[in-house]
């Protein structure tokens, strides 16, 4: 550790926080340690992949501690229960205690469950390589069970599922358990020959992909209907007790799988005055990314609003370009602070939106940033959601993984990742109730604190 320089702290190594981490590499002014729950980074638009058995989880995921050797960045697994600004101290859940000169929450979202808790219980998710890895399993435990079922009440209720949400990961979703249904049906569970697996995908707006174009919502929604999934717009998901769903058109859908595409919320921590966050718990933002009503703590990412950007009056799209562009931004922000220069305000530069749409459609509307984004829809759509996401992957080892997985689904039609791993803690099929803030959990007790330094 180099006293002479500035400790920074990045909360969280997602897209906000690797991109400003990487550009702080080795520089001379401060010293860097990237604290995070889980030991790697990990592409979160490709989850529901894994989820739905055509990615494995190292395909895209990598060890932050192979990312940063050499780098001079340092690592810290550990999960932020608290901070004190006035001391300037960040309390982990281990009790040891880090010191900073400027903080950088980049904690990112959890799933929203707008206080459902029945929902939250019952209902699969994914925003972690765990809850992916628990959704495959659930879906694979479910179609084991079909193929023995004998009562037809109970097997349809088994091959039917509700997605809800008809945002970017609800679409990608559905249109990859259409695959999914058509890779299983006859082919690894003869016993369902004849079969069908009915899927459906609620939407509480008038359109699919509701941010994109015009386009890209008829493109979708068409692309889904011809892969026989039955789309409900303008209607909302009430609440799900395990093998009912009842949304707000009266209909009730008996299914055993309902999966929460929903919305987001961001992450909350003890130690940040209220009149700092927003009423949905993000940290209100200047220019600069620095944290309302605080010098030496900033926010990146979900996290954090920034309410003064004109072309976004109510904050920027809780998507990865913000984040990715704020990190770096804050980075070099930072470097010309420590040089004595004037930093420059963030400015959102918005590259477009894309979605994969089952096996060979995609739609992409490009350069939003003028009036007129470019669309992109069918193989052209498809190649450039192929080349940007295999492009953003962390290293080449998981470009090259995915890229295989990919070439192997496609040609074949199938793909091989078909396995249940259970664990002692994955065995049940739906969700524990648990809390998604740090701030819910249980507080540890009291015991000698370690300060480090």
């Amino acid at each position: 550790m180099d006293a002479d320089k500035k400790k920074v702290i990045i909360i969280g190594g997602g897209f906000a926080g690797m991109n400003m981490a990487r550009k702080l590499y080795n520089n001379s002014y401060y010293e860097v340690t990237l604290v995070d729950k889980h030991n790697y980074n990990y592409f979160t638009p490709l989850l529901y992949q894994v989820a739905t058995g055509f990615l494995e989880p190292s395909a895209i995921s990598y060890p932050f501690r192979k990312l940063f050797q050499q780098k001079g960045i340092h690592f810290r697994l550990g999960e932020v229960m608290k901070v004190d600004p006035d001391k300037q101290l960040l309390f982990l859940a281990d009790d040891s205690i880090l010191r900073y000169d400027v903080l950088i929450f980049a904690a990112g979202s959890t799933t929203n469950f707008f206080g459902n808790a029945m929902l939250q219980k019952n209902a699969l998710y994914i925003k972690s390589i765990e809850d992916a890895i628990t959704m495959r399993n659930t879906l694979l435990d479910i179609m084991e069970k079909a193929s023995v079922e004998r009562d037809p009440v109970i097997r349809k209720s088994l091959l039917t599922m509700v997605v809800a949400g008809g945002g970017p990961t609800g679409v990608e979703l559905a249109g990859m358990l259409a695959e999914f249904k058509q890779c299983l049906l006859g082919m690894d569970y003869p016993e369902l020959q004849g079969e069908i697996l009915q899927l459906y995908l609620i939407e509480g707006s008038a359109n699919l992909l509701a941010p994109m174009s015009e386009a890209s919502h008829k493109e979708a929604f068409k692309t889904l209907d011809k892969l026989k999934i039955d789309i409900k717009l303008n209607t909302r998901v009430l609440k799900y007790e395990g093998e009912q769903v009842y949304l707000s058109s009266g209909e009730i859908i008996t299914a055993s799988t309902l999966i929460w595409a929903v919305g987001i919320t961001a992450m909350t921590f003890p130690g940040i005055q209220k009149e700092s966050l927003d009423k949905t718990g993000r940290m209100i933002t200047d220019d600069y990314n620095r944290v309302r009503g605080y010098d030496h703590i900033y926010a990146i990412g979900d996290i954090s609003v920034q309410y003064s950007d004109p072309r976004y009056p109510n904050g920027h799209p809780q998507l990865a370009q913000p984040a990715i562009q704020q990190g770096k931004r804050l980075a070099i922000n930072l470097l010309l602070a420590a040089k004595g220069r004037s930093m420059r305000p963030f400015h959102y530069f918005d590259r477009g939106d894309m979605a994969i749409i089952g096996r060979s459609w995609a739609v992409a509307d490009l350069f939003r940033h003028g009036s007129r984004p470019v669309h992109l829809g069918g193989i052209l759509g498809l190649l450039s959601w192929l080349f940007i996401h295999l492009v953003s992957l962390v290293n080449y080892n998981n470009k090259i993984k995915t890229f295989y997985n990919w070439l192997v689904s496609y040609l074949t039609h199938d793909q091989m990742l078909r396995m249940i791993f259970h664990t002692d803690s994955t065995k049940s099929q739906k969700r524990p109730l648990s809390s998604s803030h740090p701030q819910a959990a249980p507080q540890p007790a009291q015991k000698k604190q370690t300060v480090l330094f």
